[in-house]
């Protein structure tokens, strides 16, 4: 099996030790750079081909945030996981608008840091358990914008309305409840709503609905 390639950016070289340490025992996983703020970031990831960057918020020269959005345009099949002491929502919303496929916070397990490697590596979105309550219940107290939304044109009515309920929030059975349809046909739709937008997963929908 190949081993997922990862990429350490944080402008702490003892942080970026520590992580290689761990990392590399791990059976699956290979440290092939690191850098020290954003620039250097897309110099060695343009150099080294990795799978995943795990990547800190705050750095000298370009932060976080905009070190995602460089990397998802620049390279795309670079999956990004945030490894942050700050769970302010600005920085959530901002990496996980910008394409962030994971956002850890840095007192996380060891397991869960190299859990989150390969999930992301096979396209999973993952999020620390704090993050991931923080994003849930900012999703339910902000309105969902009852303008258009960008590709809406490209769903049928029934896809629009579940698409407004994913952003608000709302659980499949929960979908399923309120529009008298069963649970799998809340996930057909859901699945096909995603396909038609070009969007990874549940919470690239509530963000686009919200962008």
């Amino acid at each position: 099996m190949t081993p997922v390639r990862v990429v350490l950016v944080d402008d702490q070289a003892l942080l970026r030790e520590g992580l290689r340490k761990l990392l590399e025992v791990e059976d699956g996983i290979e440290v092939v750079g690191e850098a020290a703020d954003g620039h250097e970031a897309l110099r060695v990831v343009a150099e080294r081909r990795p799978h995943v960057a795990l990547v800190d918020m705050r750095m000298p020269g370009m932060n976080g945030v905009e070190l995602i959005g460089r990397l998802a345009a620049e390279h795309p099949e670079v999956a990004v996981v945030v490894l942050s002491t700050f769970d302010e929502d600005e920085y959530i919303f901002g990496a996980l608008r910008g394409g962030a496929t994971g956002y850890l916070l840095k007192d996380c397990s060891p397991e869960e840091l190299v859990a989150a490697v390969h999930r992301v590596s096979r396209g999973e979105t993952v999020l620390g358990s704090p993050v991931a309550a923080r994003l849930v219940a900012e999703l339910r107290h902000l309105p969902v914008s009852p303008v258009a939304f960008r590709g809406q044109e490209l769903l049928s009515a029934r896809e629009v309305e579940v698409a407004r309920m994913v952003a608000a929030g709302a659980a499949n059975r929960e979908i399923a409840a309120r529009l008298f349809i069963t649970e799998g046909t809340v996930k057909n739709h859901v699945s096909s709503v995603l396909r038609k937008l070009g969007l990874r997963d549940r919470i690239q929908l509530a963000l686009h609905l919200r962008a």
